[in-house]
This record gives C-alpha cells, structure tokens and sequence, in this order.
C-alpha cells in the first residue's frame, strides 16, 4: 500500500497513533469511527505495507542526561560508492548519532549527534568520526534552543 493510497480512514488512524502510540484498540476504534475488529484490522495491513514501521517511547534529550545537540556537516575527498557505503555503515553503529543524511550541495553528509556535554563531543570527534577513513572536513555546530521537533508526518 503506497503512501499516496491511504484513505481519509487511513489518515485518521496514522494521525492518532503518530500522537500517541500507546493508545488502546477500542480508543483507537471510536477516535476513528470504526469498530475495534476492522480497526485492527487496517492498523495491521498499515504495518505490513511498511506505513507504520514501528512504535516507540520518544524520550526527552535533557531528561536523560544528553542535553547537547550538535549538527555536524562532513565533507569527503571524494563520492566513490564504496567510501558512502563505508561511512553509512559505520555511523549507523554509532548511537549518538541519530540522524544522517547524504545531501545535495557543498557538503556530503549532515548528521545529528547529542551528547551530555562539550568533552563528550570531543571524545566522539576524536575517538570516532576524525578516525573515519576519507573525510576531507568537518563543521560542527551546536544547537542553544530546539524551538520545534516533532516526528509527526502532516498526513492529513
């Protein structure tokens, strides 16, 4: 089931459970105008389609001793498919990164890192990503204020 095929029902049950996983069938049903049976079982065939890929507990960054977020451009020495093969591979090992795209323009990579505090962002600099084979340059930036973040797709 594409994406661009979910039905107004569809939406509604993505919607509900993009704000809160957690919430009970028979909740789930009678937000979305449907019996709990019918209910189940759309929500199934949205997993098996790959719409809902998983449910999580979606932790505040500061409550758990990481309040520093750090946005991290690099740059290779070159776009040789095996280099971009081995630096995907490696940083998706690594959990303080989060996020990591490969991006258009000047820089190859963007990636999200948080950490408890400026030594342990040196630590991972310097233990980590400066020992990657390839990597022409690095510019880190560090966040001060999140003003939004969400991981909630505007399907509606």
């Amino acid at each position: 089931m594409p994406n661009s095929s979910l039905d107004a029902t569809d939406i509604k049950i993505v919607t509900q459970l993009q704000n809160d996983g957690r919430m009970s069938l028979a909740d789930l049903a009678a937000k979305v105008g449907l019996s709990p049976s019918p209910c189940l079982r759309r929500v199934r065939l949205l997993e098996k389609a790959g719409v809902i890929t998983r449910y999580v507990a979606v932790l505040d960054q500061r409550a758990v001793g990481l309040p520093v977020s750090v946005f991290i451009s690099v740059k290779l020495e070159k776009q040789k498919q095996d280099l971009l093969d081995k630096f995907a591979k490696t940083i998706a090992r690594w959990p303080e990164v989060l996020e990591c795209y490969l991006m258009t323009g000047p820089r190859d990579y963007w990636l999200r890192v948080v950490v408890p505090d400026l030594a342990a962002y040196e630590r991972f600099l310097k233990t980590k990503l400066t020992r990657l084979e390839g990597i022409a340059s690095i510019e880190s930036s560090f966040a001060l204020e999140q003003v939004k973040y969400t991981n909630v797709l505007p399907v509606a």
